[in-house]
């Protein structure tokens, strides 16, 4: 019987989000492995120690921190993280042989939801294709920050009848997507909205959504984009990072909806 690996979605934030199926995997694990991300960073580790805290209760599960490495800014985008990739999947192979026997269960903590703009499937991928540690895989569902931003800014994702894009920054800077008027950016460094040539546009923006944290800002993009942006400078000087997600929505020449 091989190992089981558990990626457990345990939401944006807040640790109410938590689900019920989360914590009961939570507990199911002999072994949890929490990333740290450096000093900056310690506030992502410290929450999921929160919710270790409040919701395990299985005395035998044992924690274990575990160092992510930097992904390298040199090079292609795409060559720097796949090289990345591999290097979690080296440092999560070695992990799991040292820390867990056969037929223990894992669990790896994402934030938000594992399926939504995050790697460790894919990185566990790579661990099964090394070849050296055996295991079973389930995946379990988290709130996503786009759900904890509509929910904090009291909006719908879609309007009736449209679809909505998810995109990045980097993406969304070379160009409004075809096709679509409402655009939910995620992992945007470049603060791509200040490209956006339809300063009409509404934008509903968030940052360290769910946690305590939180600051939100919304409004006509050409009213509230510079002050979105000044935000965001004075929220990474004072934290040391940030995680912002936002959603952009073009008024059509005929609305669909009345």
């Amino acid at each position: 019987m091989s190992r089981t690996i558990l990626i457990i979605g345990i939401g944006a934030g807040n640790p109410e989000h938590i689900t019920v199926q989360a914590i009961n995997a939570l507990n199911r694990a002999d072994v949890l492995l929490i990333p740290t991300k450096g000093e900056e960073k310690s506030f992502l580790a410290d929450m999921r120690r929160d919710i270790c805290e409040r919701y395990l209760t299985n005395g035998d599960t044992r924690v274990h921190d575990y160092a992510v490495p930097k992904r390298r800014a040199d090079g292609s985008y795409d060559d720097g993280v796949q090289d990345w990739h591999h290097a979690i999947a080296k440092i999560y192979e070695e992990l799991i042989l040292e820390v867990s026997t056969d037929r223990e269960v894992i669990g790896l903590l994402v934030w938000g939801d594992p399926m939504l703009y995050d790697s460790t499937i894919r990185i566990v991928d790579h661990v099964r294709a090394n070849g050296r540690v055996a295991f079973d895989l389930e995946v379990i569902p988290g709130i996503t920050s786009i759900q904890a931003l509509c929910a904090s800014q009291q909006i719908a994702l879609n309007r009736i009848g449209l679809p909505v894009e998810i995109t990045t920054g980097r993406r969304l800077s070379a160009g409004w997507p075809e096709g679509v008027d409402d655009v939910v950016v995620m992992l945007d460094g470049v603060e791509a909205f200040r490209s956006i040539e339809d300063r009409d546009a509404q934008i509903y923006w968030g940052a360290y959504l769910g946690t305590e944290l939180e600051v939100t800002l919304s409004g006509r993009l050409g009213d509230v984009a510079e002050q979105i942006s000044e935000t965001r400078h004075q929220a990474r000087e004072k934290n040391g990072w940030i995680m912002d997600t936002y959603l952009i929505r073009r008024a059509r020449a005929t609305e669909s909806e009345t």
